[in-house]
């Protein structure tokens, strides 16, 4: 029965591999260019703060911190870690 599983596994793990290998790179370029963006962002707000108002300012500000390094492209980091991480659970399931 054991053995089965192990032969199940097999597709899943090399599509979890492709999938991980995939995601990983499509994270590292979009990482590049939405902290481009973010940089953009921020001379924005604070072009905004000074002449429309504080709450338009405080928006873009927020929009530039979630397209950071340090928002949304920190939380799919996390997540295609996790992916990674199944993907060497599964393996060394059919390894042992």
């Amino acid at each position: 029965m054991r053995l089965l599983f192990k032969i199940l596994l097999l597709p899943i793990i090399l599509i979890t591999w492709i999938l991980y290998g995939v995601c990983r790179l499509i994270v590292l370029a979009s990482g590049v260019l939405l902290g481009i963006l973010s940089g953009m962002a921020l001379i924005a707000a604070g072009v905004l703060f000074f002449r429309v108002g504080i709450l338009p300012g405080a928006a873009v500000l927020m929009i530039a911190f979630l397209i950071s390094p340090y928002g949304i492209p920190k939380l799919a980091a996390w997540l295609i870690g996790k992916l990674g991480g199944l993907n060497y659970v599964m393996r060394d399931f059919v390894v042992s």
